[in-house]
């Protein structure tokens, strides 16, 4: 339901846009809604809450480092599906970030992956941001590890026992983003 809810806003957005002043923008945001739909009708789904959640052993990040999983054992994890074109996913990311800044240093960690085409779009709009936290390309190798649930955004919590202890699909507000910390 939330799945559907997210996709027709994302659609209705993006026509709204198309109407507006920046029509070439705002088609491409709702050509890119249309195709995430139809790519969503194959997607893998949403992880159970309990159910356990394998990070791989390693991810190369869009800032070049190597992020490595093990290093996070013992710690909360925020995996973030998300893309720049995606508005919901831009209203979400300042309400990660400060929770990755609040919390960061008592056992939170976040992994965001970036659904975008290109690797090559992300960086500037990370630094525009200010994101501090570690963001990835969902490459196709990274995906066969990490499928992306359908929608955007799609959060996934897991706890320090490697078990989900959320997955939402669709843009959390503030209070449910700052929520996040129950789970540390």
């Amino acid at each position: 339901m939330v799945n559907f809810h997210r996709r027709t806003q994302l659609k209705t957005l993006g026509a709204a846009f198309a109407a507006a002043a920046a029509p070439a923008w705002a088609q491409s945001v709702a050509d890119k809604a249309s195709a995430l739909e139809k790519q969503d009708r194959k997607a893998a789904p949403l992880p159970a809450v309990g159910s356990r959640f394998v990070l791989p052993p390693a991810v190369e990040l869009i800032d070049g480092r190597t992020l490595r999983t093990a290093d996070w054992s013992g710690r909360v994890v925020v995996i973030e599906y998300w893309a720049t074109w995606c508005p919901f996913c831009a209203r979400q990311m300042p309400h990660v970030q400060a929770l990755y800044d609040q919390h960061h240093g008592r056992g939170l960690e976040v992994l965001a992956l970036s659904i975008d085409r290109k690797a090559a779009d992300i960086p500037s709009f990370l630094k525009t941001r200010n994101v501090t936290f570690p963001v990835a390309w969902l490459s196709p190798q990274l995906a066969k590890v990490l499928p992306k649930p359908p929608g955007l955004p799609v959060t996934v919590v897991v706890g320090r026992d490697g078990k989900v202890k959320m997955a939402e699909s669709g843009e959390l507000f503030a209070e449910d983003v700052a929520g996040i910390a129950k789970f540390l």
